[in-house]
């Protein structure tokens, strides 16, 4: 399993895909990210984008699985073919390839999240809709995550 390596990201920031597909990195996610970071398909319809000390945990973790197993070889598959190193311009911004804007539904509207060593990038619409289901479940999840566990 990969292990914490670098910064810890935090929040909930919204930001408009521009005409040319680039997308502005929240200043905040700019130093933990680094230069260049990895954005890959992520789970949940969002993406993924990781530091690359993260990333090169993440992968050896990926090598690591049985190349015999099916599921193993459908996600590798998905992660790599997916992924891309990008860096920022002056304007802290990066060009999202067209591929990860269908993955995710990117259009104009976006929601860039910090949920612990990556950034998620959501469509305004999809990172709505899962919360307004996950909202429904969230205390339930929390009592059965933590069960037996102290404060």
């Amino acid at each position: 399993m990969a292990t914490r390596t670098g910064a810890v990201f935090l929040g909930e920031y919204e930001h408009a895909l521009d005409d040319k597909g680039r997308l502005t990195v929240p200043s905040k996610f700019r130093a933990g990210l680094g230069e260049p970071f990895v954005v890959t398909r992520g789970l949940d319809g969002c993406l993924f984008a990781y530091p690359m000390d993260t990333w090169q945990s993440i992968s050896s973790d990926l090598d690591a699985l049985p190349f015999t197993s099916a599921n193993a070889r459908m996600f590798t598959r998905m992660i790599y073919s997916g992924a891309v190193e990008v860096t920022t311009d002056r304007q802290g911004r990066f060009l999202v390839p067209n591929n990860l804007r269908q993955h995710a539904a990117l259009d104009k509207d976006t929601v860039l999240i910090g949920v612990s060593n990556r950034v998620e990038i959501w469509s305004r619409e999809r990172w709505d809709v899962f919360c307004a289901q996950a909202e429904a479940d969230y205390q339930a999840s929390a009592e059965q995550l933590f069960q037996g566990k102290s404060d």
